[in-house]
């Protein structure tokens, strides 16, 4: 096991699935607050890395195309300090983050995940029912309908319908944008049978931003809702990207000799202070169970 806890959150890494939990710092932004623990599993990486800084550095995760609703429906738009695949390292633990770096990556070699793209989704999305309030609107999804409801500062043109209930069934995509520069963003579904959208100032099937503190909220009713329309490659029509045929795994004595040299360096680690006895004793015991 792999472990690493700072203020912006806490990494454990159990071989199979890596579990992040949002710290308790207040710089931690709201929409990681309210999205929680997530559990990432080991077929849904792409790969992992560490960047030093002077005085931090960030742990990152790179998921599969298409392996997280979130990401999905969010477009890769999802600023840093909202990006729960990202963690702020303090430097005194830099050598903690690059021995989780360097577990994950051999897990993944020894496991032969491939990098690309999936057809399915390997993350659930956030649990439903839940509910943002942000710009001119609320949306609100249980799972089976989308309600939108307007408030005192939605254009009267878009407010005098008065509210939008969309069963799950009648949309047929959902999108998210932050606000950028003087552009406003928005949380837009595309329904069934409706006519061209409209500018989401003006279309009652969006919610208008405009670059507020609970804006990135919007997103996770957008990936709660993309996680149960399906997934974009299934119902695309086009043939899936196939696995690339799996690498035959090291012979056994090749994986020995690995796990050995990785003993070595943990001690090597633990004698220099950078890992305490704590961190080395479950280190050790994780790749003697390997042996």
């Amino acid at each position: 096991m792999a472990e690493i806890i700072q203020k912006d959150g806490t990494w454990i890494f159990d071989g199979d699935a890596l579990r992040l939990t949002p710290g308790r710092d207040r710089n931690v932004s709201v929409l990681r607050r309210a999205l929680g623990e997530l559990t990432v599993p080991l077929g849904a990486l792409a790969g992992i890395s560490f960047e030093q800084g002077k005085r931090s550095g960030r742990l990152r995760l790179r998921l599969r195309d298409g392996a997280d609703p979130l990401l999905q429906a969010t477009g890769g738009r999802l600023a840093e300090p909202n990006d729960p695949y990202q963690l702020t390292v303090e430097s005194e633990r830099y050598g903690v983050a690059e021995y989780v770096v360097d577990e994950v990556r051999n897990a993944l070699l020894l496991d032969q995940v491939p990098a690309g793209p999936v057809d399915g989704y390997l993350l659930p999305g956030p649990a439903v029912p839940l509910s943002a309030s942000a710009g001119d609107g609320t949306a609100s999804f249980d799972g089976e309908r989308v309600r939108l409801e307007w408030n005192w500062k939605t254009e009267d043109a878009k407010a005098s319908a008065g509210t939008r209930c969309l069963a799950l069934s009648d949309i047929t995509g959902v999108e998210w944008h932050p606000a950028v520069g003087l552009e406003n963003g928005c949380l837009r579904f595309t329904v069934r049978g409706a006519g061209t959208k409209a500018p989401p100032k003006y279309d009652p099937h969006a919610v208008e931003l405009w670059g507020f503190k609970k804006d990135p909220l919007m997103a996770l009713v957008a990936a709660a809702v993309q996680a149960r329309l399906g997934h974009p490659a299934a119902s695309s029509g086009q043939p899936s990207a196939k696995e690339p045929p799996a690498v035959p795994r090291p012979a056994p004595e090749a994986d020995h000799d690995a796990l050995l040299r990785r003993l070595r360096e943990l001690g090597d680690l633990h004698r220099s202070g950078v890992l305490t006895d704590d961190e080395f004793a479950l280190a050790k015991q994780a790749v003697l169970r390997r042996m």
